[in-house]
């Protein structure tokens, strides 16, 4: 009896050593979700910020066009333009008071030197006008530059009904009198009667008067009936004439930014959206010729 005692005894130990063994060696259920979670990639920052553009007034439509786009793509990040003129404009960039300056004119060879780099987002025809009642319909590049310098001063001379030809012009820094005044051979020998600081104020300075003569940007003057866009040299101020070089006034849009120095990240993103090809349409409807291929 007592054999038989110990022989159970010993058979019941050794059936709980081995429950206690299988239950030391079981792996919890939820291990593999836990690790799993542990894993996932964190969701990506939008980007978020302001840039500040300022400068050139010519190129209002195409800046706004693209600070528009590029604002309803990144909610998050504020885009300013202050229109003060691309002389302005290229100060601002130089001494740190805009992100990007805006010039409708090259950056000439001193600035370049002080530290600035321009790069051409677009380009764009100045479209030389006059009254839309005017008789002129074309005038040679030759005959503008006389026109301006005072060589030329009644419109009977040049095809027009007589009358004591008006000039009227933008201001000194002006990026679009930069580019005019260049290519016309009138650099700093322009008599004008009037000497505005915008585009809109020489339309309607010349819509107002019928024997003024102006000069605006091609995005300008697209669509409006109170002033007339003559041809140069046979050629019309058009997207296509600019693009293919044959029609002779004609200048750059430029973004200006410090060389060397690192943009934020929203500013980066608006320059880099801006030179591409994916803004190009926005650009063309702007009234302006991209250029980014």
């Amino acid at each position: 009896m007592k054999k038989t005692l110990a022989l159970i005894l010993t058979l019941a130990l050794s059936l709980a050593a081995l429950t206690g063994c299988g239950s030391k060696t079981e792996t919890p259920a939820d291990t593999n979700t836990d690790n799993s979670a542990q894993t996932e990639t964190p969701a990506e920052t939008a980007l978020s910020g302001s840039v500040s553009t300022n400068g050139s007034t010519s190129m209002e439509k195409v800046i706004g066009a693209l600070s528009e786009q590029f604002m309803a793509d990144n909610s998050g990040v504020t885009v300013t333009y202050d229109p003060t003129g691309s002389g302005a404009g290229i100060e601002a960039a130089s001494n740190g008071s805009a992100d990007i300056g805006l010039s409708s004119r090259a950056l000439k060879d001193e600035e370049v030197a002080g530290g600035l780099t321009g790069t051409i987002v677009a380009l764009d025809g100045v479209a030389v006008i006059v009254n839309a009642d005017s008789k002129v319909e074309n005038l040679t590049v030759e005959q503008i530059g006389k026109i301006f310098t005072g060589e030329i001063t009644d419109w009977s001379e040049v095809g027009g009904d007589a009358g004591t030809i008006s000039c009227i012009g933008r201001e000194a820094g002006s990026g679009t009198r930069d580019g005019f005044e260049s290519i016309t051979g009138t650099k700093d020998a322009c008599k004008l009667d009037q000497e505005l600081t915008s585009t809109g104020g020489v339309i309607e300075a010349v819509a107002g008067n019928p024997n003024a003569i102006g000069y605006a940007s091609l995005s300008a003057v697209e669509g409006k009936n109170t002033v007339k866009d003559v041809t140069v040299g046979g050629v019309a101020c058009t997207e296509e004439t600019v693009l293919n070089g044959s029609y002779a006034i004609q200048r750059p849009f430029v973004l200006v930014t410090k060389t060397g120095e690192t943009l934020s990240s929203a500013a980066q993103a608006f320059f880099d959206y801006a030179t591409s090809s994916t803004a190009s349409q926005l650009i063309k409807a702007a009234g302006a010729v991209p250029v980014a291929k």
